[in-house]
């Protein structure tokens, strides 16, 4: 046990945490330029290509008063069930968007986030490292772990998800205190009718349990046995009753997933130079975890977890902004002690809290700077759809997935879509399987011609800059390109 003891370092902090007022500065610091950041690019933040359905689908709960099973909008779906696993974030925005708009959704997100940060400070703080390396820590994660770079897979953004992010940040700081654990079970009744992530923080939970076996560290094994059981005894609250499992199913290792590029590995989703940052991050933290492997101060379970999030990251990439989130408190112990000499906290904190009040101020102008910048996705304008409703409002229209969603919030079901980013949750695997032969830089005549014929496809809404898709449509089949857009073209078959 003595190994053991040496991985695990020092405990954190078990006892309920408070802001103490020599702590404020460090706080105001963080959230301000985290929200600064956030705000700043609020664009990205409204960048999510299924805000769209997500909206028609707070108005249609809110209009009927429960929530469908059936999907409203498409002319696809068969005897399939939806499973709107986010109904309630759903209703949310649609009501946020109703009375303030895309502002008020851009700074909800932005709370969010700013929630998140605070959390991982305050976590930070009771691990015992110093003011600055909290700081350095925990800056450096809000920054990276969004993935603004990569947009529009975000993970700080106008969708369910930011609700997962948030509440896994509490539960991995509640599982660190393990003293308000029976705070968990109601969190998890919200957080299993907002997004279908919840299947996380069971996850983090368990995670925590196995790691007291490990210890040997029974008392806290039995917390976390009570926690999870309440959890899962919690997860049953919601329309779907048992059956919200068979729709996370639907969703974890799918055959859709290989098509959807959050899904995909990091190097396949990296860019250059914007994932730089973070490459280094990860560089950084592997050296100083491999620099000292057995002395670390870091608690076990969240080295072990940053670990774990971290080869799920290089596996699929929507996993490595969780490591950026778990691996704060092991960087600022690390950080800690690679500091030559530990200033004055005291003065450290007033310096914040000046800097911070100041970056607070600059969050006002921040807004006018970026409120005219912020709209839907520019993929589907409203006027391409418009024209769609007005010119073929009966069509059997095949369109391209990125463009589903925004369709369903712009014609509400007056034009059905053929398919949409909510995927294997709303469509048949049949569907999809057909659909997904045609997402191929070369055309595949043969697939096309199937799916036209199978579907009845009268009409298509598709990528203008697709040129070989043009050339097979109107020069070898006789389709018209009745309408061109700005980045969506519609070709009719006569």
């Amino acid at each position: 046990m003595d190994a053991l003891a040496a991985w695990n370092g020092t405990r954190l902090d078990r006892t309920p945490g408070t802001i103490k007022p020599d702590q404020l500065g460090i706080y105001v610091f963080v959230v301000a330029l985290a929200s600064l950041y956030y705000l700043a690019n609020g664009p990205i933040l409204l960048g999510h290509l299924d805000l769209g359905w997500h909206l028609a689908a707070g108005d249609f709960i809110r209009d009927r008063g429960s929530v469908p099973f059936q999907d409203p909008w498409s002319f696809t779906l068969g005897d399939r069930q939806w499973y709107n696993l986010s109904w309630l974030w759903d209703v949310i925005a649609s009501i946020l968007f109703q009375y303030t708009g895309y502002t008020g959704i851009t700074l909800s997100v932005v709370a969010c986030g700013a929630i998140i940060a605070g959390c991982l400070t305050s976590v930070g703080l009771r691990s015992g490292a110093s003011t600055l390396a909290v700081c350095i820590s925990v800056l450096s994660a809000c920054l990276l772990y969004p993935a603004f770079a990569t947009a529009p897979n975000s993970y700080l953004s106008a969708s369910p998800n930011t609700a997962t992010m948030v509440f896994c940040v509490i539960f991995y700081a509640e599982c660190l205190k393990r003293t308000r654990w029976f705070l968990l079970p109601p969190m998890m009744v919200l957080w299993a009718n907002l997004h279908g992530g919840f299947v996380i923080g069971l996850f983090i939970i368990g995670f925590f349990g196995a790691v007291s076996v490990l210890r040997r560290d029974w008392v806290g094994l039995k917390i976390y046995s009570f926690a999870v059981a309440g959890c899962v005894v919690a997860v049953l609250i919601n329309p779907l009753g048992w059956h919200i499992y068979d729709g996370v199913a639907t969703t974890l290792g799918h055959f859709a997933q290989a098509q959807i590029t959050e899904w995909w590995s990091y190097p396949a989703n990296a860019t250059i130079p914007g994932s730089i940052p973070g490459i280094v991050y990860i560089a950084m933290f592997v050296a100083l975890e491999l620099r000292h492997p057995a002395s670390s101060p870091a608690p076990l379970d969240s080295r072990l977890l940053s670990w774990l999030f971290l080869l799920l990251g290089f596996y699929q990439y929507r996993y490595m902004s969780f490591f950026f989130i778990f691996s704060t408190v092991p960087l600022a112990l690390h950080i800690d002690r690679l500091l030559p000499k530990r200033p004055s906290d005291l003065r450290v904190r007033r310096s914040l809290l000046v800097a911070g009040i100041v970056g607070m101020c600059a969050l006002p102008p921040t807004l006018m700077c970026v409120k005219p910048a912020l709209a839907l996705p520019t993929v589907l304008s409203k006027q391409d759809a418009n024209y769609l409703q007005t010119h073929f409002p009966y069509a059997r229209l095949l369109n391209h997935w990125n463009v589903g969603g925004l369709l369903i919030f712009y014609t509400r079901g007056a034009v059905p879509v053929f398919i949409d980013g909510r995927s294997a949750t709303a469509y048949p695997d049949e569907l999809l399987r057909d659909y997904f032969k045609l997402i191929k830089t070369e055309i595949d005549e043969n697939a096309w011609d199937t799916l036209i014929d199978k579907y009845k496809i009268d009409t298509l809404l598709w990528v203008k800059a697709q040129e070989s898709l043009r050339r097979y449509l109107v020069d070898k089949k006789g389709w018209t390109e009745e309408y061109v857009g700005s980045e969506e073209s519609i070709y009719v078959k006569h």
